[in-house]
């Protein structure tokens, strides 16, 4: 895993300077530490510098920020992340070090090599080692289910927003995140319970066996992941919402009327089949801003821009099908899709059936 982790770092450091570069790197510096540490442990190096034991546990607690200011970076509008988020990140690690302050001054070298033997470790002084390990574990299960929970968070927004302004989000939605941030959660929530089950003296049946291998699965996919995914630049990202809900501005008349332009865009220009169609572009064809659009698509028609430009492209499809020839793949890129994934989930969507089974149908029928 350091092997692994470390070529990916190397790659990172030849990579553009982009926000999103640098806080990939710093996380996988982060993991080098972590990693490192736990090496330093179970390898039994210890014993060369008993005064470095513990020395990645601070570290550890900005593994959960690390992950949320990588997301942050390849997803979000804003150009910084705010000083309470960055005061609420580096809080964990000074929790941590201040808890360690006694087994740092208070337990010499010598000692903290006597602890790792039941024979010679002193009572009282192991009661400070298990106690600091304990609150460095409970940090760090609280600082990376916040920022986890805040990655989901943003994740979700993000999409949503994209949603509203292009047709194509696959590129720019990081939908691969979101299963990584459950795997990484489960993984970190269990090597939390098994380094403070290992400090207790207690082992169970997968004890350093399952969850390596597990850790490996999750970095690998990780890495492979961050590292394919392209720079989405600002301009295609999702803007930030207002705090509170937005209300109807446009009378009635006025929706239906731009409700009327949309549909003949669609129907009669056939604006749904342009591969890379956007709400900018999409105002410009039919002469109305982008937020007239926005408005009547959530408050006239109840839905969004990416779901209203797909509906024409399974109505299209749907046609498209009929002509069994057709490979679907075809039948996909003929009405505007980009992928045949993103067209399968699609029209699956809409009519609740995948292009093969629908196609199935029609001919029994």
């Amino acid at each position: 895993m350091i092997g692994m982790t470390l070529i990916a770092l190397l790659d990172v450091f030849k990579r553009p300077k982009e926000r999103q570069n640098i806080f990939l790197g710093g996380l996988l510096v982060l993991l080098l530490i972590h990693l490192a540490g736990e090496l330093f442990i179970y390898t039994g190096a210890y014993v060369h510098a008993p005064s470095l034991a513990g020395a990645q546990l601070p570290f550890r607690a900005l593994l959960g920020p690390a992950l949320y200011f990588y997301a942050h970076a390849a997803m979000s509008s804003d150009k910084a992340i705010g000083k309470k988020l960055w005061l609420t990140a580096l809080s964990g690690p000074l929790l941590v070090v201040a808890a360690m302050l006694p087994f740092i001054v208070m337990i010499s070298p010598a000692e903290k090599l006597a602890l790792a033997n039941p024979a010679t470790r002193d009572p009282q002084l192991w009661q400070i080692a298990i106690s600091t390990c304990l609150f460095a574990t409970c940090i760090f299960i609280f600082y990376t289910a916040l920022f986890l929970m805040m990655a989901l968070k943003l994740h979700h927004s993000h999409r949503q927003q994209l949603m509203e302004r292009f047709s194509d989000i696959q590129q720019r939605s990081l939908d691969w995140l979101r299963p990584i941030l459950y795997l990484w959660g489960a993984v970190w929530l269990m090597f939390a319970i098994e380094f403070s089950l290992n400090a207790l003296g207690w082992r169970w049946f997968g004890s350093g066996t399952l969850l390596p291998v597990l850790e490996a699965i999750a970095l690998a996919v990780f890495i492979q992941s961050a590292l394919n995914q392209k720079f989405i630049k600002r301009s295609e990202r999702g803007q930030p919402r207002a705090k509170k809900a937005r209300e109807a501005l446009l009378s009635s008349e006025k929706m239906q009327q731009v409700a009327a332009k949309l549909e003949r865009a669609m129907l009669e220009d056939k604006l749904f089949l342009q591969e890379n169609i956007s709400l900018n572009k999409l105002s410009e064809a039919v002469a109305e801003t982008e937020n007239h659009i926005s408005e009547t698509l959530s408050q006239f028609l109840h839905t969004n821009f990416f779901q209203f430009i797909n509906s024409f492209r399974v109505e299209a499809a749907k046609e498209a099908l009929q002509d069994k020839d057709k490979l679907i793949t075809s039948v996909a890129y003929e009405v505007g899709f980009n992928s045949k994934s993103t067209f399968n989930t699609a029209f699956k969507k809409y009519t609740g059936y995948s292009p093969s089974a629908y196609r199935n149908q029609l001919q029994q029928n």
